[in-house]
């Protein structure tokens, strides 16, 4: 940003262009009306705004998973992409949670339940109450997201015993200035709005004044004989409300405390005791409308640990969920209109779904689980979130480091599969989309499987994402301190098993599966540092390039029955058939499925082609490794073996050769010196051994 852009007067510019310019302006009651037959959806309650808010910021729709992916959270748009969610159980969650809430906005019965978001620690669920909170609060700045309260105003010129601290009083429960009208005259205005509402839900406004603003309207209509329109046009002005979790208003948290230091009031409201003198102890003037509830109106209600909070205060959410009401002390009952959310983990749960005292509460919950990332790649992508997010030194993260420490993390998740017919590891794979490797997996049917023998629901328990990314920091943190300029996967390996045992949140019965789990996760190392290498010792762009051609034209000329022309004697032949199973055979793909791979390959090659596209085998990550592997058996035979197990200094010109080659794979050159030391000796010794 320029100097310019950072002067007081272009600093306030820039504010001031960001807020509405409606904000501080006073409206009357008849220019409300009138507002409301513009656009009907400035009176939509609590869930239809919320609802309407995650569309407002744009979706996208996965047809392969069935889930929306909203992009509030998929892309942050307001953080430019620094509080992204990853992972398709996250978003499964997220779109259960946007459904409970457009079905709310329909009447159907989730906008009488607390929203219950269940996972264990560090799976997103309060991140993703944040970003609720703090998109709504945009929201409602916006045009159409805006939503209205009143205030009233001459109250000392007419009621006798009013303050005059009290002659101006906002509407203390923030309500929509429908509730003003009363119910016969408001039923007809709604109807009147919902023919010109054009949404999939209705507007709906039966509440009652909140006590307070019952009395002065009660007081004003007796100064002017009820003349309606002379206490709407002579003591209530119209005003924007826009959300604001700082000055609780539309939007509060709550979260427990101890027992000795919290009651009711905290969520209801308790008398003004300021005002006690002036109005008196039972009169609704002196009621203090600063409960949570109370300032969550219009908005939403966050609980945080909600099910740590005592049974008594549960008790509190039964009227506010099922009647939309709360009862505060000697007071009558007032109605609220709210999204009330409410977040906890595990150990709460399991404790209040066995209490049979709390059967009323648990009615009255929707559970939507929020389970960790089961995919290891996105997994990976939180990590370089945390990354992206914080200070990191000058150091470089070599290739495979978070997606291992990623599937470190899975592997401690998921269910071991029942069937036999794929290990722990593989399954991993198999829910990370590695069709590759596990292309005779049913992943529906291992999601199926889970579900069954899962206490909860699979991804409920295992290692937290903060553990391995506070062990991932202190990699970091390591590396620079003995100057290494990368870190690498075996570094964090070594940080991970060493702090193990040091987690709080880890059972000791859990740590010799873990560590079996690192060792699964060194050994998956082991073979993509091997790929590495290999590629590295006998990579050619143009001979896979040709090699992949040539496999192109044997397998069309297979599909068709044709023929095709061989590159020595120019002769027309049939495809040749060894030439094709040495590079699928590279794969695994066994006999009886070759027909479907080479169908599979086909059909890519000829959507890129109805695209406009050129056949490239780096574009297709099955094919280009069969390539590279065969490329491999082909050149193996040229390469100095000796000098991969030698223990001098690699200074030499092969050496040096390869450092580069891994060096483009997005290695440094320290990195490239290291996986070489690590898998090139095993590379070596399995060649070796071979010949």
């Amino acid at each position: 940003m320029s100097g310019d852009t950072n002067t007081l007067e272009a600093l306030s510019e820039e504010y001031r262009a960001s807020i509405p310019t409606d904000l501080r302006t006073a409206r009357t009651f008849q220019w409300y009306l009138d507002e409301l037959r513009e656009e009907p959806a400035i009176a939509r309650n609590a869930h239809q705004r919320v609802a309407d808010m995650f569309d407002f910021y744009g979706s996208e729709y996965d047809e392969e998973t069935g889930v929306v992916e909203y992009h509030l959270a998929s892309e942050d748009p307001l953080g430019e992409g620094e509080n992204t969610f990853y992972g398709r159980e996250i978003h499964e969650a997220i779109h259960e949670f946007v459904n409970k809430a457009k079905s709310g906005a329909r009447g159907l019965g989730p906008e009488r339940r607390i929203k219950l978001l269940l996972g264990p620690v560090g799976s997103g669920k309060s991140d993703f109450d944040r970003q609720v909170r703090r998109y709504f609060e945009d929201y409602t700045m916006r045009e159409d997201g805006r939503m209205y309260t009143f205030r009233w105003t001459n109250l000392a010129d007419v009621i006798a015993d009013q303050d005059p601290s009290d002659d101006v009083v906002r509407s203390p429960m923030n309500q929509d200035p429908l509730v003003l009208l009363p119910l016969d005259q408001r039923k007809r205005v709604v109807e009147e709005l919902n023919e010109r509402l054009d949404a999939p839900y209705t507007i709906q406004n039966e509440q009652s004044l909140d006590p307070a603003s019952e009395f002065y309207m009660d007081s004003l209509l007796g100064y002017y004989d009820d003349d309606l329109q002379q206490v709407l046009e002579n003591h209530v002005e119209v005003i924007r409300l826009t959300a604001d979790e700082n000055k609780r208003q539309a939007i509060e948290t709550f979260e427990p405390k101890d027992k000795k230091n919290q009651d009711e009031t905290e969520l209801t409201g308790d008398v003004n005791y300021s005002k006690i003198a002036v109005y008196g102890e039972s009169d609704p003037r002196a009621f203090d409308y600063s409960g949570a509830f109370c300032n969550a109106n219009r908005g939403i209600f966050s609980g945080e640990e909600l099910l740590k909070l005592q049974r008594e205060f549960l008790y509190d959410f039964l009227h506010a969920t099922q009647e939309m009401t709360i009862k505060p002390k000697s007071n009558p009952r007032m109605d609220i209109d709210q999204v009330i959310v409410g977040r906890t983990n595990m150990p709460e749960y399991k404790e209040k779904k066995g209490d049979e005292k709390m059967e009323a509460f648990n009615d009255r919950t929707k559970r939507i689980d929020f389970p960790y990332v089961l995919q290891y790649d996105e997994e990976a992508n939180i990590y370089r979130k945390m990354l992206a997010n914080a200070d990191v030194p000058d150091i470089h993260v070599e290739p495979h480091t978070l997606e291992m420490a990623g599937l470190f993390g899975v592997l401690t998740r998921i269910e071991e599969p029942d069937s036999g017919t794929v290990d722990l590891l593989q399954k991993a794979k198999a829910y990370n989309g590695e069709i590759d490797e596990a292309e005779d997996v049913d992943v529906k049917k291992l999601r199926e499987e889970a579900t069954g023998t899962a206490e909860i629901g699979e991804g409920m328990e295992g290692v937290s994402p903060r553990f391995i990314g506070d062990e991932i920091s202190e990699a970091i943190m390591d590396s620079m301190h003995r100057e290494r300029g990368f870190l690498s996967p075996l570094t964090t390996f070594n940080h991970l098993e060493g702090n193990l045992e040091n987690h709080g949140s880890i059972a000791e019965d859990l740590f010799d599966t873990y560590y079996r789990y690192l060792e699964l996760v060194r050994e998956e190392y082991r073979e993509r540092a091997i790929e590495d290498v290999r590629h590295a010792l006998a990579y050619d762009l143009d001979e896979i390039q040709r090699q992949g051609e040539k496999y192109m034209d044997h397998v069309m000329a297979y599909i068709d029955d044709d023929t095709v022309e061989d590159e020595l004697t120019g002769r027309e032949q049939g495809p040749d058939e060894t030439f094709l199973r040495s590079v699928e055979e590279k794969l695994d793909v066994p006999e009886d499925r070759k027909d479907d791979f080479r169908q599979e390959v086909s059909n890519w090659v000829s959507r890129r082609a109805r695209e406009g596209d050129t056949f490239n085998p780096q574009d297709n990550d099955r094919l280009r490794r069969a390539l590279e592997r065969k490329l491999w058996e082909d050149k193996k035979h040229n390469i100095n073996f000796s000098a991969l197990v030698s223990s001098g200094e690699m200074d030499d010109e092969e050496r040096s050769a390869w450092i580069d080659a891994l060096i483009e794979q997005g290695y440094t050159r320290g990195g490239a010196k290291e996986v070489l030391e690590f898998a090139g000796a095993e590379v070596a010794k399995t060649e070796l051994e071979d010949e």
